[in-house]
């Protein structure tokens, strides 16, 4: 127990954190902080050993078990205190794994970042073939399941997730009749956005079956079937030109030895004035590992790339960079976002899975959160081109077009 009092102790210095042992010992940490809520949580027998064994996982699956209560404050504000103590600024951490841990880790990651064809189906069937209601019930009404574009911190989710459609497609230059591929396509929002507002053709692809479904039935409804389909096909086996590639929030489970097929592969895909946008959730540091909760339970096989993992990945292949943007807090307002929506709709998500699962998602989103906002993680938006001539000579064009595009 002494341990994980000095990790509390260490932890927590701002703000209030009350534990309670199994024991019925109680003990106070840090100071009061207008900026974070107190909290009280209950640790079950064996729950404190755990959590100093594997700090995240430990703390997660304890959760998930109901081996760790929360009595005052939720899981976000427990997760808040904890990270806002150990800001991505200041370089430290409170506790690490153990050395057994972080051998397993280290394992983990060199097996599972290969991500080859097949094993990229599985991972993506993993998240985004959970039953659709879920997604419906948390994000906005186009389904979109990636970083929104805030003008303000104020705006709402729906004028957000509009605002970064227009944004990314300010940024591709689209002109009518052009031909368009999404990677990644999710559950075709975005692909339908570019048909409407430009007047492209747009191809998706995805590995998901249930997005594939979704997708589909919507550009039937649209009754723009003819200019934007849908497909279950692997990057990697996709054939054609294309005038434009967008590609939001489908990098992370592309494995960083497939960064150079990736890339390569666009340039293939690409005609000679072609212009790519991708969209990735990134490190703002050096490169690391995925934490052992994230790749056990919510994206296993995925990867969150550091800036120097990504410039790797093209350099050489004669495709210019020609706009690189980091989103810093845009995600972290997103996903708070999604975390009370989740939290109101916890009786249906019950219904859909049980209340294991609903602590499971409720801990990936409010662990998510954090990490935008205190930690590491920011969104960064690469823009490339085949020809240094294609676009124009400064970024003025992309502010007029989403202007337009917003209006």
């Amino acid at each position: 127990m002494a341990l994980i009092d000095r990790f509390f102790a260490r932890a927590v210095r701002r703000g209030e954190l009350t534990v309670i042992y199994s024991d019925g010992r109680e003990r106070r940490f840090g100071a009061p902080d207008p900026a974070l809520d107190p909290v009280t949580m209950r640790l079950a027998r064996g729950t404190a050993a755990a959590i100093a064994r594997s700090p995240a996982l430990g703390a997660a699956e304890a959760f998930m078990d109901g081996r760790l209560t929360i009595e005052q404050g939720d899981i976000l504000a427990l997760l808040s205190l904890f990270k806002a103590n150990n800001r991505w600024e200041q370089g430290s951490v409170a506790l690490k794994p153990g050395l057994t841990d972080r051998a397993l880790t280290a394992l983990r990651y060199r097996l599972t970042r290969i991500n080859a064809a097949q094993a990229s189906r599985r991972n993506v069937a993993h998240h985004y073939d959970l039953d659709s209601r879920l997604y419906s019930l948390f994000l906005d009404s186009d389904l979109q399941y990636s970083c929104a574009y805030f003008t303000h911190p104020a705006n709402s989710l729906e004028q957000t997730q509009a605002d970064k459609k227009a944004h990314i497609a300010a940024k591709l230059a689209i002109e009518s009749g052009m031909r368009v591929l999404d990677i990644g396509c999710g559950w075709g929002g975005m692909a339908l956005y570019l048909h409407e507002k430009t007047g492209a053709d747009v191809t998706g692809i995805t590995l998901s079956e249930e997005q594939l479904k979704v997708a589909r039935a919507r550009a039937e409804a649209a009754g723009v079937a003819d200019h934007v389909r849908f497909e279950l096909i692997d990057y990697r086996a996709v054939t054609g030109s294309f005038d434009r590639i967008v590609s939001v929030g489908m990098f992370e489970h592309v494995g960083v030895p497939q960064y150079r097929t990736f890339f390569a592969k666009c340039r293939e895909l690409l005609n000679e004035r072609g212009v790519m946008l991708l969209h990735t959730i990134g490190r703002a540091g050096k490169p690391g590992v995925t934490d052992a909760f994230t790749a056990k339970y919510i994206f296993p096989g995925g990867y969150i790339p550091a800036l120097s993992e990504i410039t790797q990945g093209y350099e050489g292949l004669k495709m210019h960079c020609t706009d690189i943007e980091v989103l810093r807090l845009h995600y972290a307002l997103t996903l708070e976002h999604w975390y009370r929506r989740t939290v109101a709709a916890k009786e249906q998500i019950v219904a859909l899975y049980d209340e294991r699962f609903f602590r499971m998602w409720t801990f990936y989103l409010a662990g998510a959160f954090v990490s935008f906002q205190y930690g590491g993680m920011v969104n960064y938006q690469l823009q490339f081109a085949r020809d240094r001539d294609t676009l124009p000579l400064t970024r003025d064009y992309m502010v007029a077009a989403e202007a337009a595009l917003r209006s």
